[in-house]
């Protein structure tokens, strides 16, 4: 298992990955290429036998990150991976200046929630019908 930042070749498979773990509403390749071009943002995954399992994405402006993408291969799930890319995001947060990471979660997603709160985030606040099928969403913070 190698942990390692996003390389623009990647984000055919990042997409496809994307496309399984929110088949509602996942970002396009489209999106995933405009936040890689950024130089705000940092994304990095884990690679297994050439295919990408989990990974995840900051953006950082100022003092604040912001959690924008975080995933792992329903076949992996449960193993550590999507902690272990949370912990790589932190250390990069912080590395860039940051003093605090946002993220929003929805309210369905327990497993993400439980992740985030023994990782020291805290919620904040909720965001009403903040997703396009109307679900709320769970703002939370962690200071760095």
């Amino acid at each position: 298992m190698t942990l390692r930042t996003w390389t623009y070749e990647d984000l055919n498979q990042i997409a496809a990955l994307e496309q399984e773990c929110f088949p509602a509403e996942p970002w396009t390749h489209q999106m995933l290429a405009e936040s890689y071009l950024s130089e705000r943002f940092y994304g990095i995954l884990l690679e297994e036998d050439g295919a990408i399992t989990a990974y995840g994405g900051i953006h950082t402006v100022e003092d604040e990150a912001e959690l924008e993408l975080i995933a792992t291969s329903e076949m992996y799930r449960r193993c550590g991976r999507g902690k272990r890319i949370l912990a790589a995001l932190l250390k990069e947060a912080k590395k860039r200046g940051a003093r605090r990471m946002f993220l929003e979660v929805r309210v369905s997603n327990a497993s993400a929630m439980l992740m985030y709160l023994t990782n020291g985030f805290s919620g904040v606040y909720a965001r009403s019908r903040y997703y396009p099928d109307g679900e709320d969403a769970i703002v939370m913070k962690k200071e760095l």
